[in-house]
């Protein structure tokens, strides 16, 4: 039997708009075998993702294979009958998509969810499949993981949902994954334990896969190969050792020498000086379970504050206290000096226009049914009262400031959008309102790095223009070295350790804070397997880092 599994030949991908078809992906080829894993990287819109789908045999609504073939274990997936590909997709060919929030059926149990494949395709029975569900959650070290299955999908955090996602992808044992930034919602601890059983998966299973990321580091602990893609089109492709060490193309190189960004230090805050946001003492519990425990700290004017911490650790719940979402069951949250209503339905419409959020999930924070021109308008006419001509002109000017051309988006649905366009789409619908203050939850991570460090360049150059003061909620500890005035870092619901960046990323620190920062991979093929070592793993699968 060959070790080709999966060859792609001259493909050749058409998205419509109106009536006419445009190209996507120009003439593409790739080899993948058994046990083999290839990095797919590029900036957002490169195609990434839709290679990825194609793979299966799959194009999306609105797009079209329209030449070259895909051939999987000899089978034609381009001309495949339906019967064929759902005897094949969820057994021997998995996806982990981008968005678990968006994936996952919001109307049943993770576990009713991760069984159904196994079940179906008839690899084991529901009681075995739950049973392999539970160690494969406690592989991917999920909290109880004999429990959490029987959660539903709100009620866990997104990077436990994306780890539910990825035990799911492995509960028939595919002979090949898709992998769509599958750790893009992890903090750094738990990215280590996922990419470390990712691994020890495809190695012990002989399975085949395909990575798809904007990581570079990441990618670089993963991936046998690595292809560059740009604009649809192949840019260049090598083995991971010689791609890191000696790329031929500059597009490449460019993407090697990203996160070059990094704000100079701001001088120290004015002892007294009045905070734009202040919590005070919060504690805070979904029903009666407690998340929050004495949270207190301070965000000044014309400041980026850095809050981080592993997932679960309470920094967006922090966050939804702020906005009045989540009221606190004790303690207060200031703004200006003046106690804030702790339920967002007391504010009036200036103390709403003042705070304003940009989502994690992008692909769930977006009105499917609006278009871009009419998600973004809504709050320029809540907030500033404009229409017609007036509000058509403010929303251009935002759909600028983000990059994206106004005549070509205004009329787009988010479904004609990338990942990275949406969440800047976002960041765009937050700075409608003209607020004094952002609250930035995770507005990167859903970005490849040279569009993340061209939107962490834009909020910088709106905070110097205007004033702007940023809660930056963050696992990436890259960003919070570009763009972080001071660092709060959160664990269990309580702050452990906060003050300046500078003294935050100078020893000694707390061992948690130690531990965060240990964990940030870098350009190294071997950085993970060092890592492990050095904490004492000797088998990737049981990557059970303690976490202090």
């Amino acid at each position: 039997m060959t070790d080709r599994l999966l060859t792609i030949r001259n493909l050749k991908i058409e998205g419509r708009s109106d009536e006419t078809w445009n190209p996507i992906i120009n003439g593409v080829d790739l080899d993948l075998n058994r046990g083999e894993v290839l990095g797919l990287i590029g900036e957002s819109g490169a195609g990434k993702s839709t290679i990825g789908l194609a793979s299966m045999g799959y194009a999306r609504d609105g797009v079209r294979i329209s030449d070259g073939s895909v051939e999987f274990d000899g089978i034609d997936l381009v001309n495949a009958s339906a019967a064929t590909k759902r005897a094949l997709l969820g057994k021997r060919i998995a996806y982990v998509a981008q968005s678990a929030a968006a994936s996952f059926n919001p109307a049943h149990k993770l576990i009713d969810q991760h069984t159904e494949a196994p079940v179906q395709h008839k690899v084991m029975d529901r009681a075995s499949s739950v049973e392999d569900g539970v160690e494969l959650y406690r592989k991917l070290r999920l909290p109880n993981p004999e429990q959490i299955g029987f959660r539903y999908p709100h009620q866990v955090s997104g990077g436990q949902l994306q780890r539910a996602m990825t035990a799911m992808a492995m509960s028939c044992r595919p002979d090949l994954i898709i992998f769509d930034e599958p750790t893009t919602a992890l903090d750094v601890t738990t990215q280590i334990e996922v990419l470390a059983s990712i691994r020890d998966i495809v190695e012990q299973f002989n399975t085949a896969a395909i990575y798809i990321t904007h990581d570079l580091a990441v990618v670089a602990q993963m991936a046998d190969k690595i292809k560059v893609l740009l604009r649809g089109d192949e840019v260049e492709e090598a083995d991971t050792r010689t791609m890191l060490s000696s790329p031929t193309e500059d597009y490449t190189k460019s993407l090697w020498a990203v996160r070059s960004f990094h704000r100079p230090e701001k001088p120290a805050i004015v002892t007294g000086s009045t905070p734009v946001v202040s919590l005070k003492n919060i504690d805070a519990a979904y029903g009666r379970v407690p998340v929050l425990h004495d949270v207190s700290f301070d965000i000044h004017p014309g400041r980026t504050v850095a809050v981080v911490g592993e997932s679960g650790s309470g920094k967006s719940t922090a966050a939804r206290c702020i906005t009045g979402l989540l009221p606190p069951k004790s303690g207060y949250v200031e703004f200006d000096g003046e106690a804030l209503p702790l339920d967002y339905r007391k504010r009036d419409k200036m103390q709403l226009r003042q705070a304003q959020m940009i989502y994690q999930m992008a692909d769930t924070a977006l009105n499917p049914r609006k278009s871009i021109g009419e998600i973004i308008g809504r709050p320029v006419q809540f907030y500033l009262g404009l229409t017609g001509k007036e509000k058509r002109k403010r929303v251009d000017q935002l759909l600028d400031q983000i990059e994206l051309e106004p005549s070509m988006y205004y009329h787009r649905l988010p479904s004609e959008l990338s990942g990275g366009q949406k969440q800047r789409v976002g960041i765009a619908r937050a700075l409608a309102a003209e607020p004094k203050f952002i609250i930035c939850d995770e507005v990167t991570s859903a970005l490849d790095q040279l569009v993340a460090e061209g939107i962490l360049k834009l909020l910088a150059k709106l905070q110097d223009e205007l004033g702007l003061s940023y809660m930056f909620i963050t696992h990436d500890l890259a960003t919070v070295k570009s763009i972080a005035d001071e660092v709060v870092v959160m664990k269990d619901g309580r702050v452990i350790e906060q003050g300046g960046k500078s003294e935050m990323f100078q020893p000694p620190h707390h061992p948690y804070t130690d531990l965060l920062l240990s964990s940030v991979p870098e350009m190294d093929p071997d950085w993970l397997s060092t890592v492990l070592k050095e904490r004492g793993v000797d088998n990737i699968g049981d990557a059970a880092v303690d976490k202090m």
